[in-house]
């Protein structure tokens, strides 16, 4: 077999390679808000996935119309503690409702394992934080995936779309140059994340937040409507600025090898 070009390839987690459709955070976000008193619609929850999660409660809190209702509820705008409080709230059921949505996508550990055979690092970043994340490291390991490297929100000085957290990854890893590397992401600000840290960018179109249901969900819609929604998740992802975009983890494999390819002839993620 053999050995790759690509040093290192940083993937994210949920919607990436588990928890397909990406749901926890959603369920987690809605059910602090209503217990705030200020509902969050499920698209409203969506907007800013990726982002590590204190960022995505103050971008939901400065929403016009979440904003509208806070000022309603309370008398006045959200401030920082507040977005304290709902983001220590967001935590514990965050941590739950990522226990439950731990599944591995199809085709993830046997892409890990492809890759690490060939002598190819594998690092992870996560807009979860190190809380968030402590279930869901040993579910994925009894699943067979276990990144040599996790950096968790808070683990940096900003989170994505700051390259930050993947230059950690790749610190940590020992790999470089970054143009040897790929990072593999199903939210906008997870390619931004990658470009920024002068890797390759792939794009995961139908597992994650850019669909934002279940893989039985997303098999049980007419066949017109399942290859609209793929399609506009993975416009977002190209419009981002992605070198590839595949659908889910299980069909990275051709996308790598034509970054082997590229990378091996000098060409470089500009």
């Amino acid at each position: 077999m053999s050995h790759s070009p690509i040093q290192a390839v940083v993937f994210d987690w949920a919607g990436t390679m588990i928890d397909f459709g990406c749901c926890a955070p959603v369920l987690a976000l809605r059910e602090v808000f209503a217990e705030a008193g200020v509902e969050i619609t499920e698209a409203e929850a969506r907007r800013d996935m990726g982002r590590a999660k204190r960022d995505h409660v103050r971008a939901l809190l400065a929403m016009p119309r979440v904003a509208e209702g806070w000022l309603a509820r309370y008398g006045q705008s959200s401030n920082e503690a507040d977005v304290d409080r709902l983001h220590d709230a967001v935590e514990p059921k965050m941590r739950a409702a990522a226990r439950d949505c731990s599944t591995l996508i199809p085709g993830a550990a046997e892409l890990a394992a492809g890759l690490r055979a060939r002598g190819v690092k594998i690092g992870s970043t996560t807009g979860y934080t190190r809380p968030m994340m402590a279930d869901i490291l040993p579910l994925a390991t009894d699943q067979g995936y276990a990144p040599e490297v996790v950096v968790c929100a808070g683990e940096t000085a900003e989170g994505r779309p700051s390259p930050l957290m993947m230059w950690k990854a790749l610190v940590a890893l020992g790999a470089w140059p970054a143009r040897a590397c790929v990072k593999v992401d199903d939210a906008v600000v997870g390619i931004t994340e990658g470009l920024e840290a002068g890797a390759w960018a792939v794009g995961v179109s139908a597992s994650g937040n850019g669909v934002g249901l279940s893989e039985t969900a997303l098999a049980a819609l007419p066949v017109e409507e399942r290859a609209a929604r793929v399609a506009a998740s993975a416009k977002a992802l190209a419009d981002a600025g992605a070198h590839y975009v595949v659908e889910t983890i299980a069909e990275l494999g051709p996308a790598l090898a034509e970054i082997e390819a590229r990378i091996a002839r000098g060409d470089r993620p500009v």
